[in-house]
């Protein structure tokens, strides 16, 4: 696979909590210049972020993150607040309690409550598959594909595991048609992202691509 199909699939991220506007600025240009699909950045960084990309990238930030137990009257705020900052982008985490409780109509209410909020753009839910059993992320897929969001993606990163490829394989069999499969959470070389690519994630979320890249630049230029 081409190594610009794959960068084009990339949500190139970084949620450290440490993060500084000096190393976002850094993701922002990394992303400008190798052409990812977005930078994901933490929601502080959205408006400032917007304004120093313009157009030249879509910028994609994180709501409920990372442990999605806020009420959903918070993250349907926070969604505004991101929206209105220039987000193009909105990656939610599910309530993983409610899942674990069984509610399932409550967690497919919240996520279309926020994909109102989110004015048409596009809507990725993070269900955290570490913490799920394979009966509840087969559940969760039917919730995404009825809820109208537009991707369902494995994990925030921040958990005890994060994309397997077993995971994508299962999304990809039990996902509605109108619904994308992103992966993220551990993608740690371009032969992985080929993977998930292959078995059906149109988006992955990492920050090592575009470093592997640049690292095999500075190889080569020595």
């Amino acid at each position: 696979m081409e190594q610009s199909k794959i960068v084009g699939t990339v949500d190139h991220t970084l949620l450290k909590q440490v993060s500084t506007w000096e190393q976002i600025k850094v993701i922002c240009d990394d992303a400008m210049q190798y052409h990812t699909a977005s930078v994901c950045i933490p929601a502080s960084y959205v408006k400032q972020a917007k304004e120093y990309v313009k157009d030249a990238m879509r910028v994609c930030t994180v709501i409920g993150f990372p442990n999605g137990y806020s009420t959903t009257a918070v993250k349907v705020f926070e969604t505004q607040d991101a929206v209105q900052n220039g987000a193009d982008e909105i990656d939610m985490v599910i309530n993983i309690g409610w899942v674990k409780d069984g509610l399932y109509e409550q967690v497919e209410d919240e996520i279309k409550k926020i994909k109102q909020a989110c004015e048409g753009r596009i809507l990725k839910v993070i269900i955290e598959t570490c913490l799920l059993t394979e009966e509840e992320k087969i559940r969760m897929c039917e919730v995404v594909t009825s809820s109208g969001a537009d991707y369902i993606k494995t994990s925030t990163g921040f958990s005890t595991n994060g994309a397997t490829f077993d995971d994508v394989a299962l999304f990809a069999k039990h996902i509605g048609p109108n619904v994308k499969i992103k992966a993220a959470g551990g993608i740690a070389s371009m032969d992985d992202a080929e993977r998930f690519i292959s078995l059906g994630a149109s988006r992955l979320g990492t920050s090592r691509i575009i470093q592997i890249i640049k690292n095999e630049a500075i190889t080569e230029k020595y």
